[in-house]
């Protein structure tokens, strides 16, 4: 952590006098303490699914009459809103999902992709929506191209249709997956190269095994065959008991040991959730020093559970962090929630120290997306005396800032966003109200 004087980096471009900022078309500037900015590694998200934003603020009326609520009924009312996304309004959302990313502190993120499909799009449509709108705020997106191939496994192991929700989820089968991926990879490096919004770098492409739920353990070597070395690979592993009882009801073991015996574990491996993992999986995955992307805002949110983070740890996985569904988008906060959920599973204080949690948000989550090493040298600055931070000590800021605090994120040497607004595209609250306002089939329904 360096600290910077007030007059260099976040005060650039401020009226002396007042504080606040010059730049044309930005509006006023967030005041400031004045006191001295620490300058932090930018954060890194590591699982996200941009649409999911739809649905902040808006699965939470049911209640003990309506019987339990769960990670279950709330991915119904997730199917209703990727029904309704086009390619032209998945652009305009992800471009305010990403500017809010940049707003709160995030310098990259990783996009776990399986929204393929739109009847009469062109292919790789809705996967270039997204490269747009990440090229459009500057941020760096690793697209993490997911296959998906059935819909489910049932409690005894059976192979569950597609839904009709879930079709334009799927490919017809892995080879098809495989064919898609290869030329996706050819239509992104294409996109960077001709858009004048971005450098080529900002843009890389992996690739993801939605569940094993949705694909079967005979396409896994297909899947593997068609990555380029050191390509990440990421999968939802163990998210819920459910999908751990269907995993040996039909392979007879665990969903870690199933990517084990098809040989993908391993460093460019990232086990996303990890929340029930018995011993035995938590050894594989910290033997094959594995990535874990943890999402502890989602998981509290969807009521999840609490993942095993300090014994994945220190088993020898690298963790990261994600913000997944976007309820909530603060890097700090994730910091923080993953250092309190383990507090309240152990009844034990300092489980990460907080030069740890920082790690994961950035070390660890760059590992996991597969970014050069040039992407280490992204930067934000944190206010050190706004009123959650005046005081505390600077290496102790992920337990004290918020988003909130952030002045400046810097990509790639370009200054993306300061003080909560992206500096050219303004506010991302205003994108998302024009965003609703253009797209009326995604207003909240009166209560």
């Amino acid at each position: 952590m360096t600290a910077l004087s007030a007059g260099a980096g976040p005060d650039a471009g401020r009226d002396p006098e007042t504080g606040r900022g010059q730049d044309a078309g930005r509006g006023p500037d967030m005041e400031t303490s004045g006191a001295r900015a620490v300058e932090l590694p930018g954060p890194v998200n590591a699982h996200s699914h941009a649409f999911h934003r739809l649905l902040r603020g808006r699965t939470h009326a049911r209640g003990p009459a309506s019987g339990p609520d769960s990670f279950w009924t709330w991915r119904t009312q997730m199917y209703r809103y990727a029904d309704r996304l086009d390619p032209a309004a998945y652009r305009d959302l992800a471009t305010a999902v990403y500017a809010e990313l940049a707003a709160a502190g995030y310098t990259a993120v990783g996009e776990f992709h399986y929204l393929h499909h739109t009847p009469g799009a062109r292919e790789h449509a809705m996967a270039l929506a997204l490269a747009d709108a990440a090229l459009d705020v500057g941020i760096r997106l690793t697209l993490l191209d997911a296959c998906y191939l059935q819909g489910g496994l049932d409690s005894g192991g059976r192979v569950l249709p597609l839904s009709p929700e879930q079709a334009r989820f799927a490919d017809a089968d892995a080879a098809a997956w495989a064919r898609r991926h290869r030329s996706l990879r050819a239509a992104l490096a294409e996109r960077a190269a001709a858009s004048g919004r971005g450098r080529r770098g900002l843009l890389r492409l992996g690739a993801a095994v939605h569940s094993v739920r949705a694909v079967p353990a005979a396409a896994l070597p297909t899947i593997a065959a068609a990555l380029d070395p050191g390509e990440p690979l990421h999968a939802h592993v163990s998210e819920q008991p459910a999908e751990n009882a269907a995993c040996e009801a039909a392979y007879g073991c665990t969903p870690t040991e199933l990517f084990a015996r098809a040989g993908l574990l391993g460093p460019h491996f990232t086990a996303v959730h990890a929340t029930h993992l018995t011993p035995g999986d938590i050894a594989l995955l910290g033997g094959a020093r594995a990535n874990v992307a943890l999402c502890p805002t989602t998981e509290a949110d969807l009521g999840d559970g609490i993942g095993p983070a300090r014994a994945l740890a220190d088993a020898g996985a690298v963790l990261g962090l994600g913000s997944d569904q976007h309820a909530v988008v603060d890097p700090f906060l994730e910091m923080r929630a993953l250092e309190h959920g383990e507090r309240l599973a152990s009844g034990q204080r300092a489980r990460f120290t907080p030069e740890q949690l920082t790690a994961a948000a950035a070390d660890g989550g760059r590992r996991a997306l597969g970014l050069p090493q040039t992407a280490a040298a992204d930067r934000i600055l944190v206010d050190a005396g706004s009123v959650r931070t005046a005081g505390s000590a600077p290496g102790q800021l992920p337990m004290s800032a918020t988003a909130a605090d952030v002045l400046e994120v810097q990509v790639a040497g370009d200054v993306i966003a300061r003080n909560g607004r992206h500096v050219r595209l303004g506010d991302p609250a205003q994108l998302y109200r024009e965003f609703f306002a253009r797209w009326p089939q995604f207003r909240a329904a009166a209560p």
